[in-house]
């Protein structure tokens, strides 16, 4: 299956969180989307891995994603090096996917700059056809995406560019609520996290009504770039 737009995060639903609107409105344009999560995020306060895995599941139905993997990296120790690259690579060859979307380049979480870099690395690298790599018994092609781009996580970073996700901020925020472990529920026992607030449920809807002002939508969703935007002409702008 080749995919339009694969998106990676470190951890079930920081794809949902980042750029959720996106994909939610690409799909809706047709686009073949697929997430890649690279842990079970079973070191998180609340919840659990297994309960992870059924939110992950239910998030992908939501967004209407064709394809969801978990490569099971360990959460927190996972490291950018050869053996965790190729497990990468493997995921880009096997959807060879145009656009790559993965994590904020610098975050409060670790894991988040970590898995962004692991991914950039490994799409240059899976370009390279002296890197052999197989799946499933099968010899896989070289395949570089023709673009890496970084949603934008906890820390207000700058975007280079903001995506109009006007019409698909109610499908992101239920995609994000399908964790229902991890986010705010007065009535829950669970022990209070940073995203676990009704302060980080109310920015969902605040950072995306800013950015969205900042392009004359209502709302949008920021990324940053590895090499400049390049457009057709001065029409293409917004």
């Amino acid at each position: 299956m080749k995919l339009d737009i694969l998106a990676f995060g470190a951890h079930p639903d920081d794809v949902e969180l980042g750029c959720g609107g996106t994909l939610a409105k690409e799909i809706s344009l047709g686009k073949k989307v697929g997430i890649v999560d690279l842990t079970r995020g079973e070191l998180g306060t609340r919840g659990s891995a297994e309960i992870r895995d059924k939110e992950a599941s239910d998030a992908a139905k939501i967004l209407g994603v064709v394809v969801r993997e978990n490569l099971r990296m360990r959460d927190g120790f996972f490291k950018n090096d050869e053996e965790h690259q190729l497990e990468i690579i493997k995921m880009i060859r096997k959807y060879k996917p145009e656009i790559v979307l993965c994590n904020a380049v610098d975050d409060r979480h670790i894991d988040h700059a970590k898995g962004s870099k692991l991914v950039s690395d490994a799409c240059f690298l899976s370009g390279l056809r002296r890197i052999e790599t197989s799946l499933e018994n099968e010899n896989q092609e070289a395949w570089r995406p023709k673009l890496v781009y970084h949603y934008i996580q906890w820390k207000n970073i700058e975007p280079d560019f903001v995506v109009d996700i006007t019409g698909f901020t109610d499908k992101k925020i239920e995609s994000i609520m399908a964790y229902s472990s991890q986010f705010y529920n007065p009535d829950t026992k669970e022990p209070t996290t940073p995203i676990a607030t009704k302060n980080f449920l109310d920015s969902l809807h605040y950072r995306a009504q800013d950015l969205g002002r900042l392009i004359g939508t209502d709302y949008g969703e920021g990324f940053t770039v590895e090499r400049y935007v390049a457009v057709n002409s001065l029409g293409d702008l917004m």
